[in-house]
């Protein structure tokens, strides 16, 4: 179990607000997991904490009860729209790399994903489209042989096609083992795949939806998003017909 207890992070500047204050959340394996919230809500903040690439100012991150570090790192993988691979590496080379520094490193996996989404697997990884990248950093993410995969904004970038096809994909490649945390903006899109959702708000957990609780929802997740921040849908809508009014 991956576990957030009391988790407080303040970024050392001028601005001494916290980006992620006391947050308490366990992640279990088997699960699909979505991160919401508005930009700045702490998204970023929370997954790097339970990667392991930052520290807490205050609480802990436990895996299994220890304290993650670099020595959890065969268990914990992380992608990010900002990528983590080798520019100049290709894919067929990242997978030997992995290989050498991942024991787990899931090479039929990784064989598979190249397949599927058809990426050239001996040209570098900077001279790749957006959208390709995006598939080679989510694809050595779910290959590094992590029981725990964090996802921070993979999508930025890719069009409708190449999401869809990863989400059908990923309903039926995670095993019992494995968890996903997914942070993302394209909320009812992944709601189909969703086995719980969490909220953040100015860095405060804001609320926390198992399965049961999303099915019972009388409204989309984006819905239900606008409702927990008291921020009306027809919003702008509303505003355009006043202005045309004023126009008028």
């Amino acid at each position: 179990m991956l576990t957030l207890n009391g988790v407080t992070r303040v970024y050392n500047g001028w601005w001494k607000k916290p980006a992620l204050h006391r947050v308490n959340l366990q992640l279990c394996p088997g699960q699909i997991v979505a991160l919401l919230g508005e930009n700045g809500a702490g998204k970023t903040t929370l997954m790097k904490l339970a990667a392991g690439l930052i520290r807490p100012s205050q609480g802990e991150v436990l895996l299994d009860g220890v304290p993650v570090t670099w020595r959890q790192k065969d268990r914990l993988a992380y992608a990010s729209s900002e990528h983590t691979f080798f520019g100049d590496l290709s894919a067929e080379g990242h997978a030997k790399l992995y290989a050498q520094l991942f024991p787990r490193f899931r090479e039929k996996r990784f064989r598979m994903l190249m397949d599927y989404f058809s990426l050239p697997v001996r040209r570098a990884a900077g001279g790749l489209s957006t959208g390709m990248k995006n598939q080679l950093e989510m694809a050595l993410a779910l290959c590094k042989g992590a029981q725990y995969i964090l996802m921070d904004e993979p999508f930025a970038g890719s069009d409708i096609f190449n999401r869809q096809d990863f989400y059908k994909l990923l309903a039926g490649l995670l095993e019992e083992d494995e968890h996903l945390l997914l942070s993302t903006h394209l909320v009812d899109e992944v709601r189909p795949i969703l086995n719980r959702a969490v909220v953040l708000r100015e860095g405060e957990l804001l609320a926390d939806a198992d399965a049961d609780a999303l099915d019972a929802l009388d409204d989309s997740l984006s819905g239900w998003m606008h409702k927990l921040y008291g921020h009306p849908a027809g919003r702008a809508a509303q505003f355009l017909q006043e202005r045309g009014g004023e126009e008028g």
